[in-house]
């Protein structure tokens, strides 16, 4: 009994302690105008010493990934800093590889601005807008997935490559958090964004996004993304997912077929069950408009006594392996869980095909 209040004694002062720091940099610590140097003179500003340098980063306008709300634990805000940002910080190291640390690569939301500071971003990121939309429709897809349709206010139009993403600011009890989502809808149509969002109970981003209606006012930043899809038409494509990883796909289907109406791509869908299914008449209509898409969905789970279905049946990974032949100049695209990624990469690979895009979720 001794030895617990006295763990938790010194826990509690650790804390008072920690907190009594903060406090006093606030209040007795004064940086002055400190200079962020962006690119190297490319976009400098003056400001106020003492907050983070996402923060900083934000309040100007320059909206790089974040999905903590500045936590220190999605470790999605990297920027590379080349001078003034510090010594690397414990709360930083999980998040970087050590390649990453020789070339100076930060987290923003754990770096603060104490001096000039020196740092490099990627362009894309200095295009990256705040946009608001009025939600248009939100539609059930399956029973825990909604298509959301968002009509663009301002700006009124958005320019994006397929397979990029939005990040949705959701209200949350400490203030604003932004949370990813890939864009649906394709490039040309710019005036709106879908998104396919599934329910994670008790997640930030998709109850507020499960719960707003036609009217709502939703706020964005974006896009961001490294998808970059060839513009060779004699590459095919195959695009492969599950769940909400169809987003991504979604888009590239559709504004592939805008712009090569006879380009090969193959999609390859999994779901658990014939609960899971969605879009896959939409597809097929769109298949037999273009003869070259190819359009597989599986399921993952046996089949309940009330389910039809004969299409293929085990883990995605088993079909791209069953239908593609190897030697065939390919790109890839992929989103759904990590043990999805590693195991289609690898069927892949032995198909000889490098060229692969993912996104983990």
């Amino acid at each position: 009994m001794i030895y617990l209040l006295s763990v938790i004694s010194f826990s509690g002062l650790t804390v008072a302690l920690a907190a009594m720091l903060m406090i006093a940099e606030r209040l007795l610590i004064n940086y002055g105008i400190c200079k962020l140097d962006i690119n190297a003179g490319e976009k400098p500003l003056e400001l106020e010493g003492g907050e983070t340098l996402l923060a900083a980063l934000y309040a100007n306008e320059i909206f790089i990934p974040s999905a903590c709300g500045g936590k220190g634990t999605c470790g999605h805000c990297k920027v590379t800093v080349t001078s003034g940002g510090g010594p690397v910080l414990p709360t930083e190291t999980p998040h970087l590889s050590r390649k990453e640390i020789r070339s100076n690569v930060r987290l923003a939301c754990q770096v603060k601005i104490r001096e000039d500071i020196y740092v490099l971003i990627p362009e894309d990121y200095l295009n990256v807008r705040m946009f608001t939309s009025t939600v248009q429709s939100s539609v059930d897809l399956t029973y825990d997935i909604k298509e959301i349709r968002l009509h663009l206010d301002e700006p009124a139009e958005i320019s994006h490559r397929p397979g990029q993403y939005v990040q949705v600011q959701a209200p949350a009890p400490g203030g604003a958090e932004f949370r990813a989502y890939s864009i649906s809808s394709p490039v040309y149509e710019s005036n709106l964004v879908q998104l396919v969002v599934r329910l994670i109970p008790g997640g930030i981003g998709s109850t507020y996004l499960h719960n707003v209606q036609p009217g709502d006012t939703v706020n964005f930043t974006g896009p961001y993304g490294e998808f970059r899809l060839n513009e060779d038409p004699s590459v095919e494509i195959v695009c492969v997912g599950g769940g909400c990883g169809m987003a991504p796909m979604r888009n590239i289907i559709y504004t592939l077929y805008e712009r090569w109406p006879d380009r090969v791509c193959w999609l390859f869908f999994g779901c658990r069950t014939t609960r899971d299914i969605f879009y896959l008449e939409e597809l097929n209509k769109l298949a037999k408009k273009h003869p070259n898409l190819h359009v597989i969905y599986a399921l993952s789970d046996e089949l309940g006594e009330d389910e039809k279905w004969d299409g293929e049946t085990g883990f995605i990974h088993l079909s791209v392996d069953k239908y593609l032949e190897s030697g065939v100049r390919r790109q890839a695209f992929l989103c759904g869980p990590p043990l999805m990624i590693e195991a289609v990469t690898r069927v892949l690979k032995e198909k000889g095909t490098d060229d692969i895009f993912y996104d983990e979720f």
